[in-house]
């Protein structure tokens, strides 16, 4: 790590948690050089259809805090 990036890891380091995120999502965004509409439709598309399958039954979900208990238990 060069002694650029240590020195504005500890600087971050201080922030809240709501500022860490904040940048956190900034960061992550501008590795992405250009969006690819087609994957953004394709998305967008599945996430519809998911929507829909909930709405209507054919599919049901499971609360998180159980999903991540299995995940955890699993692999832990």
């Amino acid at each position: 790590m060069t002694e650029t990036v240590e020195k504005l890891r500890l600087e971050l380091s201080q922030l809240s948690i709501e500022e860490r995120a904040e940048l956190a999502y900034f960061l992550i965004h501008s590795l992405d050089k250009e969006v690819d509409k087609d994957i953004d439709l394709a998305w967008d598309i599945q996430l519809t259809q998911r929507l829909e399958d909930i709405s209507s039954g054919i599919v049901s979900g499971e609360q998180s805090d159980k999903v991540f208990t299995e995940l955890r238990d699993k692999y832990s």
